[in-house]
């Protein structure tokens, strides 16, 4: 007998993958269900279901008010399989409930939740439609039934697609994008309580938010699906990633927040979707085909297109001017019955448009001509004609530019002056490009569509869709193929320009934004270099360089400035020598800026000369970009009090090598100096940020910071940076501030509020004690635990200490109250009790997991106090040997991805840190010149910066060459670099070959051998 006797059951049809114009042939509901998805009132929606008969034969009566409370589905969507929630799912945000839950078999908690939620349907509010589509797309593959909850701590009965890696971290680079499958690889998606969260939308749409949102980001439905449930719960990325991957389908962090950016897109067009409808009732212009095809839009153009007309200040169009003068009938019967149309009986002698027989019947065309632009089944069909067209983008020279134009600025676009592509192959930093030549009014852009789509289009029209309903007259024929000449060439072109370009712009943006996000999370997660003393230099001419000298623990033991390139050279030598000498320091870290390549010999040649015997030194250059700007900034005032400026930037570049993502989050990370953007020309051929040189080569062919969208390149970027610090994890008793601000539900208020808590109540001892630190509740708590670290050497000591306070505190209290009232003392005492450390805080496991751990060391025999020890690794191997992970999950009630990061947790040791497989800096010990080098040298090199159109590395000669993106092939990169995009991210260390050197222009061509 079936577990959901009282829900219909359809089966789901497999999602055919589409090309990357797949969302131009979209299609919506019939035009019954838009009708009365138009008339839809939520209010009543509660008192009918309710009314509802519940016997099983009663299962066919039912379908009409499901399909009410379901959002209208296109036409390929019919088949899907939409049904109710009647699991027992343990709300993600309740992690104390975790216990109770982790001992209950899921068949029995069935039935007592669908009581529970067939009681509470009366109560229910209008909730978010995309929610009961979510929470309805539990799509039963092949007839079967599954319960499947989102908590970590519970049974998920579904079989998980494996990963190609093991590895719990994916910071290499973004995968491929993963296609649609054609069937659900781990069943029905994992259900969520309907009454959670809810969240009431602005305007019902023709079109399923859920589906439009899979197509147009090529991921599963029921992925989608769960994804908006879990960002409707204020879940984070990280959060997401790490501790509910199976409800995403190990779906990485780039496509997750290109999915979030899709859905906040989606939903900004129906905001302005309804306030479009809201503006134009008001003004009483508001038709029944009007409101059908605004509840039709899914693009903002396309929206623009449809209200333009209703604007305010519009002088309308010219079909609604024929509509004025009454000929809209005249083209309905022209279509309708074309045999009864006198266009004679129209006329007017005394009314200007109706006075001539040629302005009636150009009143009917135009009429016909917007009916037919707006109608949307043929906009679908010129949309999918288009994609299987050659549809080209050309730029030409402007006419006027020679006069108003900079002829450096036409130089710059030398290479898109006669340019022509097709625009499913055109590159998207050449768009980026146009687009700019385009914005300086250097180019022309126009987009060209065939004359053959044209014929094709027409002849669809007149046989299929606007073939009118019997004989025509040729004059009647003759108006209706000017019509549709004119509809095409006046209304529908320019909206499938504008459509196309959009389409262009946005992808090239989001490219742009994400190599911007992989290139930073690169850069972020570099190898640390502890227990080291570092000497930093920033270099510099007229003003010095500027030294500072830092502890192995980032305290600053010297600060001060030489003079190398003024012909002090040999005395500032000695002057280096005993700094390094003094603190014992062998490692120099020079700023890549002005004066970089002069600072790098001079040490270079000191070191070959053996000078700083019997240290032997060595140095490295790392980026000092956003350095200056730090250095001025209120953190680094409030962090080195009394230090000049210029001596703080020498401190960032030496801390940047001995914690890279501590010293970087402080930083604005647009300026870490990584990505395509805010690159300038100068007149020495050196491209300089912010007046500080950071790159000598191909600038025409970088873009500025501006061309892309600033709100999405600052999300995507906050967001990398949340992603980062979180996996890497902070020791909440010695983090600063600014570290624990990017910690994943956390904010600069939540940050400040838990440094005063332990300055105020000493270290933390576990993180339960996070719940006392005011404004944090339990979903912030649930969201940042799993990514703080508690030491449990220096909490071991701590406790130690306090308990020997407390014991005689309490003594001292039991005496000067011995004559208090019985509750104050036992308040008195309750106060003094030390709270006890967990070993497990020390690990990646989250609490709401603590449960599960406990029983799986049981399972193995072991215990807390062998956590990251060589024994706890034997005996987890030793027991997954015999049992295997998916069994023993099994066994857990809980997930195959929880029990592995259980697994993780336990056996890394207590200071394990994921960024040691991570690439380390370049130490060098010599220097080799631009004029050394020969074609065919075969040189090693750390990637520098990584673009669409290719990859700079640095070789060490001062200038980084450029490895062209043709010449970045599969078979050229590691295991490791196939399973995921071809391309390279910064600090990564690479064999590559000198293809040409251009010495005059200072660029360096190179080929990839291989990736080391």
């Amino acid at each position: 007998m079936s577990l959901l006797p009282r829900r219909a059951k359809i089966q789901a049809q497999p999602m055919d993958s589409k090309d990357e114009f797949s969302y131009f042939s979209e299609s919506s509901a019939s035009e019954e269900d838009d009708k009365e998805d138009s008339i839809w009132e939520p209010q009543k929606k509660v008192p009918r279901s309710r009314k509802q008969p519940v016997p099983k034969e009663s299962k066919p009566k039912r379908g009409p008010r499901v399909k009410k409370k379901m959002l209208q589905t296109n036409d390929d969507s019919e088949g899907l399989a939409i049904k109710e929630d009647l699991n027992s799912p343990v709300t993600i945000a309740n992690a104390d409930m975790e216990e109770k839950n982790c001992k209950l078999n899921m068949a029995q908690t069935l039935k007592p939740v669908a009581t529970k939620r067939k009681n509470s349907a009366p109560r229910a509010k209008k909730k978010l439609k995309v929610d009961e589509e979510s929470s309805a797309a539990s799509t039963l593959e092949d007839g079967r039934s599954s319960a499947e909850t989102p908590s970590t701590s519970t049974t998920w009965e579904g079989v998980c697609k494996k990963e190609e890696s093991e590895d719990d971290f994916t910071f290499d680079q973004s995968p491929l994008k993963r296609m649609k499958t054609e069937t659900c690889p781990q069943g029905q998606p994992v259900k969520f309580p309907v009454s959670a969260h809810s969240i009431k939308e602005e305007v019902e749409m023709n079109w399923d938010i859920v589906q439009v949102l899979s197509e147009r980001t090529n991921i599963e439905f029921w992925v989608c699906a769960n994804i908006i449930r879990l960002f409707n719960d204020d879940n984070t990325i990280p959060f997401i990633i790490r501790y509910r991957k199976e409800l995403i389908n190990n779906l990485d962090a780039d496509s997750l927040r290109e999915v979030r950016q899709t859905l906040e897109e989606l939903r900004a067009l129906a905001k302005k979707v309804h306030s479009a409808i809201q503006k134009i009732k008001k003004e009483g212009k508001m038709s029944e085909c009007l409101l059908k095809a605004l509840l039709n839009c899914k693009t903002f153009e396309e929206l623009e297109h449809v209200s333009a007309p209703y604007k305010t200040g519009s002088k309308g169009t010219k079909a609604q001017r024929a509509k004025q003068l009454g000929l809209e009938g005249a083209a309905w019967t022209l279509l309708e019955n074309p045999g009864q149309l006198n266009l004679l009986s129209y006329f007017r002698p005394d009314v200007k448009g109706l006075s001539e027989l040629k302005d009636i019947e150009t009143g009917v065309q135009h009429i016909l001509a917007d009916m037919i632009a707006k109608d949307k089944d043929t906009l679908d069909f010129i949309r999918d004609l288009c994609q299987h067209r050659y549809i080209c983008i050309q730029s030409s020279l402007a006419k006027v530019s020679s006069k108003k134009v900079n002829e450096k600025d036409i130089g710059k676009f030398q290479l898109y002056q006669n340019f022509s592509c097709n625009i499913r192959n055109i590159q998207h930093h050449q768009i980026l490009a146009i687009n700019r030549g385009e914005n300086l009014k250097v180019l022309t852009v126009k987009i060209n569509i065939p004359d053959g789509v044209k014929n094709e289009f027409c002849r669809w029209c007149i046989q299929n869709r606007w073939r009118p309903r019997g004989f025509a007259r040729p004059e009647l024929m003759k108006i209706l193929h000017s019509s549709l000449d004119d509809s095409f060439k006046r209304l529908i072109v320019p909206l499938l320009c504008r459509e196309f370009r959009a389409k262009l712009t946005s992808d090239a943006e989001k490219e742009s934004v994400m190599m911007f996000g992989q290139n930073l999370r690169q850069l972020l997660l570099t190898s640390p270099v502890p227990g080291r003393t570092l000497m930093g230099v920033d270099p510099g001419y007229k003003h010095g360089c500027k030294l500072a000298i830092i502890s192995p623990t980032s305290q600053i033991l010297h600060a001060d400035v030489v003079y190398l390139h003024c012909g002090q050279g040999f005395r500032e030598a000695e002057k280096i020598k005993r700094l390094l000498l003094d603190f014992n320091c062998s490692t120099v870290v020079i700023g890549n800026g002005t004066a970089c390549r002069e600072t790098e010999a001079y040490f270079a040649d000191l070191i070959m000369k053996n000078y700083f015997a019997p240290l032997d030194v060595v140095y490295c250059i790392v980026s000092e970009a956003g350095a200056s700007i730090y250095s001025v900034s209120p953190e680094a005032n409030k962090e080195m009090p009394g230090l000049d400026p210029n001596l703080r930037s020498a401190v960032s570049i030496a801390r940047r090598v001995q914690d890279p993502l501590a010293e970087l989050v402080k930083i604005e990370p647009k300026h870490i100096g990584v990505g395509m953007y805010q690159v300038k020309q100068c007149s020495s051929s050196c491209l300089r940020k912010e007046g500080k040189l950071i790159l000598k080569t191909h600038a025409c062919r970088y873009f500025w910071r501006h061309d892309v969208s600033q709100t999405l390149l600052k999300a995507t970027l906050d967001s990398v940076v949340e992603e980062c610090v979180s996996f890497v994890g902070v020791d909440i008793n010695i983090c600063s501030e600014v570290l624990l601000r990017h910690i994943a539900g956390l904010n600069a208020n939540r940050a400040k509020n838990i440094i005063e808590w332990r300055e105020k109540n000493g270290p933390f001892v576990n993180r339960e004690q996070l719940k006392k630190v005011k404004g944090l509740g339990p979903k912030s708590f649930q969201q940042c635990a799993g990514f703080i670290r508690i030491n449990q050497d220096y909490i071991r000591a701590f406790c130690s200490s306090q308990h020997s306070e407390s014991s005689g505190q309490s003594q001292e209290v039991a005496m000067t109250t011995s004559t208090d009232k019985q509750g104050k003392k036992k308040s008195k005492t309750a106060a003094n009790i030390v709270p006890m450390p967990n070993p497990l805080d020390q690990t990646c496991i989250h609490p709401e997991s603590y449960d599960i751990a406990g029983r799986f060391l049981s399972f193995i025999g072991g215990t807390l106090s062998e956590i990251g020890k060589p024994e706890m690794q034997q005996k987890i191997n030793s027991y997954l040997r015999k049992e295997g992970i998916e069994k023993t999950s099994e066994k857990l009630q809980t997930t195959a991805h929880t029990l592995q990061i259980i697994i993780d947790g336990l056996s890394q040791p207590e200071s394990f840190d994921f960024r040691t497989d991570f690439d380390k800096p370049d130490f060098k010990r010599s220097i080799v010149c631009l004029e050394d080098l020969q074609v065919g040298t075969v040189l090693t090199g750390k990637v520098e910066n990584a673009t669409l159109f290719g990859v700079f590395v640095d070789i060490g000669v001062g200038k980084s060459g450029l490895i062209p993106i043709r010449n970045i092939t599969e078979a050229k990169l590691s295991k490791t670099k196939k399973r995921r995009s071809l391309g390279l991210g910064p600090g990564e260390k690479v064999e590559v070959q000198v293809l040409n050197i251009d010495i005059p222009r200072s660029r360096i061509s190179l080929d990839l051998v291989r990736v080391l």
